[in-house]
């Protein structure tokens, strides 16, 4: 055989050479583990979003639903007491085309359609008002808040009684 063949074709020469290798094939990558197990473990890492706090922390991992009892032999709330709980928010001022508490003119039209309408509109919700059956009241006080405030408008509806 010929002798260009019996060249070594070792990139490393020197002993120098061989130490850098050494270096950088596996010092450097331990360095560099060791680093990112620090990174990851050390407490004052960058949060994304907002700074979690112990009620942050626990909103985010509260239950989804929850279960409530209500007394269904509590006492039912006056109209009055429905409204001022749940409804003077809009309708005290008349926000987003509601009708204003104690206007006549604009409560006429919808008491023209009747009680049944206007509670039906009330438990199932209509244009921007949301729906209020299913909530903290049951829905015979929804139709006395509802009864309370066409009756404030000019109607002349009888106040719901429990069965």
């Amino acid at each position: 055989m010929s002798e260009e063949h019996s060249e070594d074709h070792n990139p490393i020469k020197t002993p120098k050479q061989m130490l850098y290798a050494v270096l950088f094939s596996f010092i450097v990558p331990i360095f560099v583990i060791i680093g990112l197990v620090y990174y990851v473990t050390s407490s004052n890492k960058p949060v994304a979003g907002a700074p979690d706090t112990q009620e942050s922390v626990a909103a985010r991992l509260e239950k989804v639903g929850h279960v409530e009892i209500k007394d269904a032999n509590r006492p039912l709330k006056s109209g009055e007491e429905v409204y001022k709980g749940q409804c003077t928010t809009c309708h005290a001022i008349g926000a987003a085309g509601s009708p204003k508490f104690g206007d006549a003119s604009a409560w006429g039209p919808r008491i023209g359609k009747g009680y049944e309408a206007l509670l039906t509109s009330a438990l199932k919700g209509k244009g921007a008002m949301g729906a209020q059956g299913g909530g903290d009241y049951e829905d015979l006080e929804v139709g006395r808040a509802v009864v309370y405030m066409a009756n404030a408008g000019g109607a002349k509806f009888k106040e719901p009684q429990k069965p």
